[in-house]
């Protein structure tokens, strides 16, 4: 097998990420189910075993295929609402433990090299008999600044055990990488104009942030990953008032505004409370998307608040009410919002907002609504025949491709994402309680 040197290090709101280049992935068709074969596979060194192997071994098919929540494959199943499906590649589900023939290093290809060559040599062959490989090897001899690496896009993970007292925290984050989604970062636009802003670290509305498995994925991720598809997403050519539905909410309806903002995109999505996501959100939040890259996008926050997971602030302080981009003429104004559904006024070509100075209604609880709608309107502007844009459908590593290709690092240095505070401790991964011992670097 085949493998690339890693590329340049880039530093970004303190996690490194290790950049080679992007390979495309293949669009899916409308509600078509994607299976993904997945192996866990458990790693050992010449110099460094580990030290728990019963309770590794007991707690790897819990963490990966576990049918509570907080497995991978319920928390994919739930956020791609069925439309992607992480399943084990052989009937133990998972292979292992194997001894690697080099002693205890960071080095992610040679781990990728030498661990495919093993499973060849039991009769196992990426693309033949499993589509992703999720290498998990201990980490009190290697030393590495990352708890968990992942190809961007590609079919390749390295946990570097033993880095968070949350299994799907770090797994779930690589796993993110491989559908082609980098770290989301915060943009701060304080006076709500966006042709003024800084990166001000990581978003809290996404695992791929600062926002843990509980915050799920954003709009333009889910736009990355091919999950919102049909009219779940509304590309925007008209100015009006449009009516959105929560993101991870159940039923039909529109989910996402695809606005163009110059060479960029503009997306804008409603949380609210939905299955095991967003309990603590609320409200409408954007995202800058560069250059139409949905997997590198950026919360766009014009408060002073900045929630992020490291301070208390209100879990909706970034919400907006009304933003504007006199580059590209683009204006939106949130009308009401509450209750599961909003409605946000979007305004091109310069034209002027009549909800400007207006503040935005909170929506009136309905009894009957228990707060996942089934309905929340068509996503279509009054007077306007809106135009539907199916989700992007890029979610999958092009077929066949052997380099690891561009890795992104969930950094043991972070304080922005969802892994374990300070030195080494007895951790818990997992449905399985898998314990665990983790030396990492004070942030």
């Amino acid at each position: 097998m085949k493998t690339t040197a890693l590329g340049r290090i880039a530093l970004a709101t303190g996690i490194t990420a290790l950049t080679a280049g992007l390979f495309p992935a293949p669009a899916h068709a409308d509600d078509a189910v994607v299976e993904r074969r997945t192996l866990p596979v458990l790693v050992e060194f010449a110099d460094s075993a580990f030290q728990h192997p019963d309770k590794v071994k007991e707690s790897t098919p819990e963490t990966y295929f576990g049918a509570k929540k907080d497995s991978l494959a319920s928390f994919f199943t739930e956020l791609s609402r069925g439309r992607y499906r992480v399943t084990p590649a052989v009937d133990g589900q998972y292979a292992g433990p194997i001894t690697l023939p080099m002693d205890a290093s960071c080095d992610a290809s040679k781990i990728n090299t030498l661990t495919q060559e093993a499973l060849a040599g039991q009769g196992l062959v990426r693309g033949e008999d499993y589509d992703s490989l999720s290498m998990v090897f201990p980490a009190q001899k290697t030393g590495c600044d990352w708890a968990g690496l992942g190809s961007v896009p590609g079919p390749y993970t390295w946990i570097n055990l033993y880095g968070t007292d949350s299994g799907l925290g770090v797994v779930g984050h690589e796993f993110g990488h491989n559908l082609g989604l980098g770290h989301q970062t915060r943009s701060l636009c304080t006076d709500g104009d966006l042709a003024g802003c800084q990166t001000a670290g990581t978003s809290a509305k996404s695992i791929m942030g600062g926002g843990g498995p509980a915050a799920g994925i954003s709009a333009p991720e889910m736009i990355r990953a091919g999950w919102l598809t049909g009219g779940e997403t509304v590309k925007v050519t008209a100015s009006g008032t449009y009516t959105l539905r929560s993101l991870h909410g159940e039923g039909d309806g529109v989910r996402a505004l695809d606005i163009p903002m110059g060479e960029d995109r503009l997306v804008v999505e409603y949380r609210h409370a939905a299955g095991s996501f967003d309990q603590d959100l609320e409200g409408v939040h954007a995202y800058r998307v560069p250059g139409g890259d949905y997997g590198a996008s950026a919360l766009i926050d014009v408060t002073e608040a900045n929630k992020t997971a490291g301070n208390d602030a209100p879990a909706d302080a970034d919400a907006v009410t009304r933003l504007t981009d006199r580059a590209s003429k683009v204006a939106l104004a949130v009308v009401s919002s509450g209750d599961g559904r909003a409605a946000v006024e979007v305004a091109l070509d310069g034209e002027s907002l009549s909800t400007a100075g207006k503040t935005p209604e909170t929506a009136t609880p309905d009894p009957e609504h228990t707060g996942t709608d089934t309905d929340a309107g068509d996503g279509l502007p009054d007077g306007a025949d809106g135009t539907e844009v199916q989700g992007g459908g890029q979610g999958q590593e092009a077929s066949g491709t052997e380099d690891a290709g561009n890795l992104a690092a969930t950094g043991g240095d972070s304080g922005t994402l969802p892994l374990a505070v300070g030195g080494a401790g007895m951790l818990v991964v997992g449905a399985g309680a898998l314990l665990l011992i983790r030396r990492r670097k004070q942030a």
